[in-house]
């Protein structure tokens, strides 16, 4: 009898030593998302988004025969807790890569704590100022405000628009954005004769939209936001009977907007991925098949439309394990280097080519101009 109690505590033992190793043996993916805060319809599916498909990935056996850990915070739309949350990742919870930066604000928090400690990170914010000028360590999945603006401008021209209001957001997005549409607007031949701004927090932005519709030969309005602002922007809109073409930036990129909105968002264009119109994409389109896979699998599991904002965490969790599957290891400069490499990847975002020059690896052709009718996204010529 003590000879089996002794046999049992002794596997017991070597059970727990096992388990022990094999925890201990996980890749860790550290994350830190606006789940909650002004950013939350960005943050949450984004999470919702890497839970799922880690356990999926999981299920099938992890990656290269080990377990995924997705260790997350919620920085509450805080970019100041984003960088108290990126330390705890990197010096307490030692994971091997991070994703996640739902706004450009928390992500440039993050940029120096991740680029000291040379651990790969793959943001989920949309400013240029990710990427530009090339940061080791970072890339980054969303299009920029640079191609936003571009492809916003380029759709005016063709409406024959050359006279636009700039009504931006003073958030890390909303400013870069704003800097990157002075910037690229001559180009495109579009002059802005009116240029206001607007607080995250805001709830009601009928004094700029006064002023923008007392400004003479103003032909369109093209809002720089995200999170509710622009759902606020664009009722005030509607209550103050301005009838001149609306449009918005890729922050809006969730039916959240839709629904946020209401009956003002009728009329609304933007620039934003394929997965918004996913079911109203040709058959030979090659990010068909992803973005259908996609958005079926998330409105299965958490009963409620896709955004594009998931999307760009699906991209950045395939990417990394792709990019360590190559590297056949999680040590970081390998990653990060196969990171760097990365060809011909086709995501919900567009296809994906990135070079020692490039870390987002996206052409304006991955943007596709929508409209809002019928509250349903319509895809554009």
């Amino acid at each position: 009898m003590k000879f089996k109690i002794k046999q049992i505590a002794i596997g017991a033992v070597l059970a727990l030593g096992t388990l022990t190793a094999m925890a201990a043996d996980a890749i860790k993916i550290g994350t830190v998302l606006s789940v909650t805060g002004p950013a939350a319809f960005l943050g949450d599916p984004e999470l919702k988004t890497l839970q799922m498909y880690v356990e999926e990935l999981n299920a099938k056996g992890g990656v290269l025969g080990r377990k995924l850990e997705l260790v997350h915070y919620d920085d509450g739309s805080d970019a100041n807790k984003a960088n108290g949350f990126a330390k705890r990742l990197i010096e307490n919870d030692n994971v091997d890569v991070i994703i996640g930066g739902t706004t450009t604000g928390a992500t440039m928090s993050m940029v120096p704590l991740v680029t000291k400690a040379e651990v790969p990170f793959v943001s989920l914010a949309g400013a240029v100022v990710v990427v530009e000028p090339v940061k080791k360590w970072v890339f980054k999945t969303p299009h920029t405000d640079r191609m936003a603006a571009e492809k916003v401008f380029d759709d005016m021209k063709k409406r024959g628009i050359s006279k636009v209001a700039l009504l931006s957001e003073t958030s890390g997005f909303g400013q870069s954005g704003k800097k990157e549409t002075e910037a690229v607007a001559a180009k495109y031949g579009i002059t802005l004769v009116a240029n206001e701004t607007y607080g995250p927090k805001d709830t009601d932005m009928s004094p700029q939209i006064t002023k923008i519709k007392g400004t003479a030969g103003v032909q369109a309005v093209f809002v720089f936001g995200l999170g509710q602002g622009p759902a606020i922007v664009t009722k005030n809109y509607k209550q103050l009977g301005v009838t001149l073409p609306l449009y918005h930036a890729h922050g809006i990129a969730s039916e959240e907007f839709i629904k946020l909105a209401g009956p003002a968002a009728e009329g609304v264009r933007l620039p934003a991925s394929a997965l918004l119109v996913a079911d109203k994409l040709p058959a030979n389109d090659p990010q068909k098949p992803v973005v259908v896979a996609y958005a079926k699998a998330f409105q299965e599991r958490w009963k409620t439309d896709p955004s594009s904002f998931g999307g760009h965490a699906y991209d950045g969790l395939m990417m990394t394990v792709d990019a360590i599957k190559r590297a056949n290891s999680t040590d970081k400069t390998k990653v990060r280097d196969a990171l760097e490499s990365t060809k011909g990847y086709i995501g919900t975002g567009g296809t994906v080519n990135m070079s020692a020059t490039d870390h987002m690896g996206l052409n304006l052709s991955a943007f596709r101009m929508l409209e809002i009718k019928g509250s349903q996204w319509q895809l554009q010529p």
